[in-house]
């Protein structure tokens, strides 16, 4: 997907971009922003990134986890330093989201400092549970932590703290 007013081009990742996407999450992690990913993580969730381009410079990554049959949660949202503010978040929110679509999923959840960026694209803040108790039961058997963060489980609130959990309708 390219956008003709900003030059940016969003497409999947691919293995030879996850050393820029480390490079891109660093300074986010650093300031506490995001939740810090090892290498061998980000290989691994290498198909569930999109990255942003401009002039053939990686400026953004992001990510799309499935949570369940209609849910799921966008993570990893990073724009290198010179790109915030210039549409860089945007179009990789719109792929996530059409890439979402695609898939079947009708909901999507983040957990974020960033409350005003998403709000404005339609996330609304959410305080109550979003699953059904059979679902959050099966959930509790997932190992990814990301999970555990959706969840509200208490071993994740150090990690987590300060950060507001929104949801959109797709």
């Amino acid at each position: 997907m390219t956008s003709a007013a900003s030059a940016i081009t969003v497409r999947p990742a691919r293995t030879s971009d996850v050393r820029g996407m480390q490079t891109l999450i660093e300074p986010y992690v650093r300031r506490r922003i995001l939740l810090g990913k090892e290498l061998v993580t980000l290989f691994e969730a290498v198909q569930e990134f999109v990255v942003a381009e401009r002039d053939g410079q990686l400026v953004g990554c992001g990510a799309l986890h499935v949570l369940w049959e209609d849910l799921g949660e966008v993570r990893t949202i990073a724009a290198a330093e010179g790109a915030v503010g210039k549409g860089v978040g945007h179009a990789m929110l719109d792929a996530l989201e059409e890439r979402a679509a695609t898939l079947g999923l009708t909901r999507l959840f983040c957990l974020t400092f960033e409350t005003g960026f998403f709000g404005r694209h339609g996330y609304r803040e959410v305080a109550e549970q979003v699953v059904e108790p059979d679902v959050f039961s099966e959930l509790l058997r997932s190992i990814d932590g990301g999970v555990a963060e959706f969840l509200d489980l208490a071993h994740v609130k150090p990690n987590t703290l300060g950060n507001t959990r929104m949801l959109k309708q797709l």
